[in-house]
């Protein structure tokens, strides 16, 4: 079991150094900035619609560790997702988070999204690697401004 940890905190730790599609998107249609007060993160998340699909998605912020690599799992996560298929990933993805039961779920199958399985273990730091989720929810909302608490 120390290999998988290992392992996911490797991926944790290489999508902090180099985050994927961190950045201002441009040009843009949606965007939403989520906060969460705990630990003063601040993420802004940039979303490029085209009807329903979703073209693309980047992210900018002060960010620890985990929310950082999260936003940038995410952005990696819904690639290709529109309508129903990308509110049903991040529905998942925050269950599997949030849920008070150890969720069902084969860490291979998740690909990356499996390293951020260990914050379960310490509840402070969920609301970190659920921040760029709930913040992209609400710019495919159209809402503006998320908090975590």
């Amino acid at each position: 079991m120390d290999n998988l940890e290992d392992l996911y905190q490797e991926i944790i730790l290489s999508h902090n150094k180099r985050p994927r599609n961190e950045g201002v998107l441009d040009p843009h249609n949606l965007e939403a900035e989520g906060y969460n007060p705990l630990c003063g993160d601040k993420v802004n998340v940039y979303v490029r619609r085209n009807g329903d699909e979703v073209e693309a998605v980047q992210f900018t912020g002060e960010l620890c560790a985990i929310s950082k690599a999260s936003a940038s799992i995410m952005t990696k996560e819904i690639d290709g997702l529109s309508g129903k298929d990308l509110d049903a990933k991040i529905e998942e993805v925050l269950e599997m988070l949030t849920s008070k039961e150890e969720p069902e779920v084969d860490p291979f199958d998740l690909g990356e999204l499996s390293a951020l399985l260990g914050v379960r273990k310490f509840p402070a730091r969920v609301k970190c690697a659920t921040l760029a989720w709930h913040t992209l929810a609400a710019a495919l909302r159209e809402e503006g401004t998320v908090s975590t608490e």
